[in-house]
């Protein structure tokens, strides 16, 4: 079944390429940490993108929304590129960025979630609400590697994330199940 909304389609797309950027990127954060603890919660989040990935596409593929050859480029640049940076640029901006970048992820799940309700499909609900929560998970997890670092009141200053900031409105210790979860990343 093909699909008529273009908002949705171009987010898909995009969640594709930029979770092979974001494992690329943990393949090289895993190597630069220090901890064999922090090397394999590292490496599971790495292989949590890789899932995501597939999952996306399974969806892609049911209504025949192809695979974008310039995001597959764009982001597996913008991976490696961020891979080979986490060896020089110290402990602390991998695992901000990270964390960011995590932050803003949580909500194109549930934004998917909308698009596809918006047009009377709601058998993704749950896989979507999964992959969000999923994503939350990772943004709790770098936040806590950097929370009482003295470089984090300036960079949640200038990046506006942080200890005080996030991107999205999501509480995992009061956490919505997924059929109550519709206000989640709602602007």
């Amino acid at each position: 079944m093909k699909i008529n909304h273009p908002a949705l389609t171009k987010l898909l797309q995009q969640a594709y390429s930029a979770e092979k950027a974001a494992a690329f990127a943990y393949i090289g954060h895993a190597k630069n940490v220090k901890t064999e603890v922090e090397k394999l919660a590292i490496k599971q989040i790495e292989l949590d993108e890789w899932g995501h990935r597939m999952e996306v596409l399974e969806i892609m593929t049911e209504y025949d929304i192809p695979i974008s050859k310039f995001y597959e480029f764009k982001y597996h640049l913008i991976g490696r590129t961020i891979s080979c940076l986490c060896h020089v640029i110290g402990r602390f901006m991998p695992f901000f960025f990270a964390g960011k970048l995590e932050s803003g992820n949580v909500c194109e799940y549930f934004r998917m979630r909308q698009y596809f309700n918006s047009i009377g499909i709601t058998k993704h609900d749950y896989a979507l609400y999964e992959m969000g929560i999923k994503e939350k998970e990772h943004e709790v997890y770098f936040l806590e590697q950097v929370k009482e670092d003295k470089f984090l009141p300036f960079f949640e200053k200038v990046f506006s994330w942080g200890a005080n900031t996030s991107f999205n409105n999501i509480d995992l210790a009061n956490k919505q199940p997924p059929e109550n979860s519709g206000d989640y990343c709602k602007k």
